[in-house]
């Protein structure tokens, strides 16, 4: 069984709460769940809705057809009643699209009667379950969690005259409950926890701010010291004081917010300080789409910063996937001293998904300090030239009588700021030779699909999801197709694509930006062209029906 809820309306009508409260109920009856919002840039009014898809089954992206429609409006009805699967249905209130043939509830006349209209959307919460055959008991559960004593009441209340309005069509039975419910940012963030991040800052900007907040509401319980800051320029730069202090550090913001950072991002490569930056990028340039999704800036970020200094960029696939890597890139930023960024977006971190508990046995807290022993020079050299370019790394005052010098200008093996050509060259080697080392460390892309396809996938990223339905459905059909989603993506891993690439007849690049830039980092790094391309970039999200249509008519 596979089934989707669409709810709509205006913002400010209480959807949010609505969709929290369905898709929690969803998953502690033991289903998957993914549930994905399409939201406007504004406090009130406009269009909103929440596609909550449950199953069964592992689920991994939306569909682009629902089988329940709440509107709680008529413009959710005129916008959406075509995505409705055969057999479907509209619920609205019976002073809603009065002229339309669909399913009109009591739902408002319900809530006046237990004396308080914000409780109509529950009445309809209960007819939902009940179309369903689902039990209530869970639902009452969660809204004794949401609300207080008094605001719970009501809306139980409402939920069981609700639950009694609407005849059963299905008779889903509840399951034992396993699994957790978290979207991406929120698995940054806990990622970061796990990792033993203890400062973070960030000037609040859509879609990365829920990093932030989720931050916020641990700090006291975690000891993790948190900044609002003025904007992002101060965000970095504050970071990297925290990290030369000694405090594992981060970042985050979106595409502009990133674009502000760029003169501290050199900065990093410059004083070789370690900083863990997360980039939730939306549509651009400049303000964009502050609500949507898209994949257009790789090529900005793994160019970001003047001059030339090493960098790692990872891109996350799946929230589970943001929670273990984030934990990796601060080992890898305090090894290698260099900044680690993360590449998400709207759709991986708005999206709730289920998944099994992450393990945070597998997290390892490497810090990769030098000790008293490793100063082998009488005077300390922050910047000592090294075979691995590592130079060994103190916190100030860890050591007595040693200072720990750093500086923004070009300098020597001490910190002390130089112009001496010789001096340069050795220093721009050092800083370069770090990349031998961490090209070694690479995570080649997750395949999935068929052996040896005849036809290949290439997407990076959030992607994951919608391609691995896609590539399964065209698997089932007996299609030879396959994927290889990157997370590493600078520096390029470049084995398991050279090798497959040989093999395979088509090679298609799909990507949610207008150019490709996938695509053509593969070009330039490995001198291969892929022969097709699906590519999306009006601020929608790819989903696998999507993917697996334009496959079929244009490709396969």
């Amino acid at each position: 069984m596979d089934y989707t809820i669409l709810v709509g309306g205006a913002a400010g009508q209480g959807m949010d709460t609505f969709a929290s409260i369905l898709e929690k109920s969803l998953k502690r009856n033991g289903y998957n769940v993914f549930s994905h919002s399409d939201y406007m840039s504004r406090v009130r009014g406009g269009h909103n809705f929440f596609l909550i898809r449950f199953s069964d089954k592992p689920i991994y992206t939306f569909k682009s057809k629902v089988d329940v429609i709440f509107a709680l409006n008529e413009e959710t009805v005129d916008i959406h009643e075509s995505k409705l699967n055969e057999g479907g249905i509209v619920i609205v209130d019976e002073d809603v699209a009065k002229d339309r043939d669909i399913l009109h509830l009591p739902l408002t006349k319900v809530a006046r009667e237990l004396k308080n209209i914000k409780v109509s959307s529950t009445v309809g919460l209960g007819a939902i379950l009940k179309y369903f055959g689902l039990p209530k008991d869970e639902t009452e559960n969660v809204i004794k969690e949401y609300f207080n004593e008094k605001i719970a009441e009501i809306n139980i209340k409402a939920l069981d005259k609700g639950y009694g309005i609407l005849e059963s069509k299905h008779d889903l039975k509840s399951k034992e409950d396993k699994q957790i419910l978290i979207n991406g940012n929120s698995a940054v963030a806990l990622g970061a926890i796990a990792a033993g991040c203890r400062y973070y800052c960030a000037y609040p900007m859509t879609p990365s701010t829920s990093v932030l907040t989720y931050m916020s509401r641990k700090s006291n319980e975690m000891g993790i010291a948190i900044d609002q800051v003025e904007d992002e320029v101060a965000a970095l730069n504050m970071a990297l004081g925290a990290s030369y202090a000694g405090v594992r550090a981060m970042t985050g913001s979106s595409g502009g917010g990133i674009a502000l950072m760029v003169e501290s991002l050199s900065l990093a490569g410059i004083i070789e300080t370690p900083a863990v930056i997360v980039n939730v990028q939306r549509p651009g340039p400049a303000t964009g789409l502050p609500t949507k999704t898209e994949q257009a800036d790789l090529r900005f970020i793994i160019h970001a910063g003047h001059g030339e200094f090493p960098k790692m960029v990872i891109s996350l696939r799946t929230a589970e996937d943001a929670f273990y890597q984030t934990a990796r890139a601060f080992n890898l930023a305090e090894k290698y001293q260099i900044p680690v960024i993360l590449m998400s977006d709207q759709i991986l971190a708005d999206s709730n998904t289920t998944y099994e508990p992450f393990d945070f046995n597998k997290i390892t807290i490497d810090r990769y300090l030098a000790t008293e022993e490793d100063i082998t020079d009488e005077r300390y050299k922050r910047y000592k030239l090294t075979e691995s370019g590592i130079s060994p790394r103190l916190i100030p005052g860890q050591v007595p009588g040693q200072v720990v010098l750093v500086d923004s200008d070009e300098h020597d093996e001490y910190g002390n700021i130089t112009e001496d050509a010789k001096i340069r060259v050795d220093m721009v080697d050092k800083r370069a030779r770090k990349m031998e080392a961490l090209v070694e460390e690479l995570e080649e892309p997750w395949f999935i699909g068929s052996e040896n396809p005849e036809n290949l996938i290439v997407c990076w990223g959030s992607l994951y999801g919608a391609v691995k339905e896609t590539v399964d459905r065209l698997n089932d059909e007996g299609v030879s197709i396959g994927a290889l989603v990157f997370g590493d993506i600078w520096p390029f891993p470049k084995k398991k694509l050279s090798e497959m690439s040989k093999k395979a007849k088509k090679l298609i690049d799909v990507e949610q930006n207008s150019t490709g830039q996938l695509d053509s980092l593969i070009r330039e790094e490995l001198l291969i062209k892929c022969d097709h391309k699906i590519l999306k970039y009006d601020g929608r999200a790819l989903n696998g029906d999507e993917i697996y249509t334009r496959l079929k008519e244009e490709v396969l």
